[in-house]
């Protein structure tokens, strides 16, 4: 693990949100899954935020944060959001957040992106998320991810 920087647009939204003092630590071998995540930080599968991007029908784009353990309930999250969904391409998540699937942090995106929080993930003490590439990873508290997103609760999304 070495402390680095955050690619520029992840550093911006730090700032943005007084986050400026944030550490980033790199994994040689990745972080690319949940699974890797977890086993590369020494912490437990649950308490890595996985972002996992879908697209609306008419194209819009939502951010799901999940906890590493469990998988999406997609049938679910649709029926919250209102709007038939399915997972986005990787071009897509490129496209529309500005990261590789497997760095996609929660929030810093080219455009906006409507968000899910995992209410699971909210009950951990520390929430280890992407930080814009595979192989980085950031660490939050639950308040600061709820502040940060302006999400305060969290939803019943898991399979």
């Amino acid at each position: 693990m070495q402390k680095v920087a955050p690619p520029q647009c992840l550093q911006n939204a730090f700032d943005e949100h007084g986050l400026g003092d944030i550490d980033v630590f790199s994994f040689p071998d990745g972080t690319h899954s949940a699974a890797d995540a977890a086993a590369a930080i020494g912490c437990d599968i649950s308490e890595i935020g996985k972002s996992l991007v879908f697209v609306t029908e008419p194209g819009r784009p939502v951010l799901i944060i999940m906890n590493g353990a469990d998988q999406v309930d997609e049938h679910r999250a649709a029926g919250l959001i209102g709007l038939p969904m399915r997972k986005a391409t990787a071009q897509e998540v490129r496209e529309l957040t500005g990261y590789a699937i497997g760095g996609v942090p929660p929030f810093g995106h080219a455009k906006p992106v409507e968000t899910l929080l995992d209410q699971k993930l909210l009950t951990k003490k520390t929430i280890w998320l992407a930080a814009g590439t595979p192989k980085t990873v950031f660490a939050l508290a639950p308040d600061e991810l709820r502040r940060v997103t302006g999400i305060e609760t969290g939803v019943d999304i898991a399979a």
